[in-house]
């Protein structure tokens, strides 16, 4: 069978090696030169920048995908666990080392409020059960049908699913800065944790299960790693086109269309791009008949922007560690002002990643290399990044210089930065979110844009915006989903 992938995310990527290992014949387009999508990587004067993410969880469903074709990973990639996960620094400017370590996180949660250490331990306790059912079950689970959700209802909801992961952690949790270490797991994969469904509270978990990891060379290098596994196994990449166009015939999709105007036929085509962005760009809106589905797609709410400050230093930072989390005073409105009131604040919240803590090839000898993101409101804001991204880059820098790294306007030697203006043109998402919709009860599994098209026979999706969601162990689930619906 002939199959097309679009796009080079790790969706995409995981869907062209599954397809291939069951005896498809794959060609996956690229609109950029590099491949990567959303975890591309930017290299300037000898500091090397990974574009998005960098938090590997869930390692096994990386290795799977060499293990597919009798390939040892360790071959291709270099894996790496984190001893400290986050560094978390409070609007006191006190810190907290986030680990696997349970005593020792029980003891600084001690130092923090003794009575919730009890309320951790039986936190935890819970999130394992939410992680048994949405992880283990059913993140590869296609939900394409009401009834497979219908049946899964009971138990979602015997999981509080309709509560908040804010709700949910503070129903264990007295303390407030505990509260949103707790619950901060939501805006890695795009969700506001006052909003999004507690079944997201599985992330707690699955980060004890199998540790934080740090691929060595970068997040990027795993991609080198597909890349390889995808030309040994013959994989047709093609690399700097565009996909303008896809095809159909009453409703059955027959081929593509590429920007230089050539057609590539193929009855299977398989988006590793936005959804909202294919239906409504690719397809021409061609989606008149389906009242339901025009109904569900208007009312999809997306999820924040991301304003990404990357910039390398002379003088090394080595009280930084190499994930911290810095929060601002005020943490409800700032989240307020993001999703809903769709307006910038000064009081930011933002995680710095310091990839040269751990791999110093990652900068020249004696530097160091940094990425600061920013969560920020969506292009619904009509923002003006033009003006405004200038000013975001120098209150990041003010408050990172006031907060943990003196000096820093005097050692910045290289930067550059990217908003949610680049999300939109560049990597053709809604309202250039940084997740495509949010992680909400109303939007998660079955009614998420699902992973084979309720309109097109023939289309399929893997990425952010179908199930189960965002995140590297969400997109490379979405192929497992894929694989399981071909």
């Amino acid at each position: 069978m002939n199959s097309i992938v679009i796009g080079s995310g790790f969706g995409g990527i995981a869907a062209a090696l599954r397809l291939k290992a069951k005896g498809h014949k794959v060609t996956l387009i690229e609109k950029h030169r590099d491949l990567g999508g959303r975890a591309r990587v930017f290299q300037k004067n000898g500091f090397i920048y990974d574009g998005g993410p960098t938090v590997i969880t869930a390692p096994y469903l990386i290795n799977e995908l060499f293990e597919l074709f009798q390939k040892k990973p360790e071959d291709y990639i270099k894996l790496t666990p984190l001893k400290v996960w986050y560094q978390f620094i409070f609007e006191d400017m006190s810190k907290f080392n986030y680990s696997g370590d349970e005593l020792e996180m029980k003891k600084q949660i001690k130092e923090i409020n003794e009575k919730d250490v009890k309320g951790y331990e039986k936190l935890v306790d819970f999130t394992k059960k939410i992680f048994d059912k949405g992880f283990t079950e059913l993140a590869d689970v296609p939900f394409d049908k009401p009834f497979v959700m219908m049946q899964q209802l009971p138990a979602l909801l015997k999981l509080k699913s309709y509560k908040s992961v804010y709700s949910l952690v503070s129903s264990y949790i007295e303390n407030e800065k505990l509260r949103r270490m707790l619950s901060m797991h939501p805006l890695l994969v795009g969700g506001n944790p006052f909003t999004t469904t507690s079944i997201y509270g599985l992330i707690l978990y699955l980060e004890k299960k199998w540790g934080i990891h740090y691929s060595m060379g970068g997040t990027g290098n795993i991609i080198k790693g597909f890349e390889k596994l995808m030309d040994e196994v013959g994989i047709k990449i093609i690399k700097g086109q565009e996909v303008t166009k896809i095809i159909s015939n009453k409703k059955k999709i027959t081929s593509i269309q590429l920007d230089d105007q050539t057609i590539i036929e193929s009855s299977n085509v398989i988006c590793n791009a936005d959804p909202p962005a294919v239906y409504e760009k690719m397809l021409n809106g061609n989606t008149s008949d389906s009242f339901l589905f025009r109904w569900k797609k208007n009312r999809m709410e997306y999820s924040m922007g991301l304003f990404v400050y990357y910039f390398g230093t002379k003088k090394k930072y080595d009280n930084v560690e190499h994930h911290t989390i810095k929060f601002g005073n005020k943490y409800k409105e700032h989240l307020d002002d993001i999703f809903n009131n769709k307006k910038l604040n000064d009081d930011i919240s933002y995680y710095l990643h310091r990839p040269s803590a751990t791999d110093k090839t990652m900068a020249p000898e004696g530097n160091d290399c940094f990425y600061v993101l920013v969560p920020v409101p969506n292009n619904q804001s009509k923002i003006d990044w033009s003006i405004e991204g200038e000013k975001m880059k120098n209150l990041v820098i003010d408050k990172m210089q006031n907060d943990l790294m003196p000096d820093l306007k005097n050692n910045i030697v290289e930067d550059f930065y990217l908003t949610p203006d680049y999300f939109e043109k560049d990597l053709n998402t809604k309202y250039g979110s940084g997740f495509s919709i949010q992680p909400k009860f109303s939007q998660s599994a079955y009614f998420r844009f699902h992973n084979k098209s309720e309109i097109y026979k023939g289309l399929y999706f893997v990425g952010a915006g179908t199930h189960p969601g965002a995140g590297v162990p969400g997109v490379l689930s979405s192929a497992k989903v894929l694989e399981k619906i071909l």
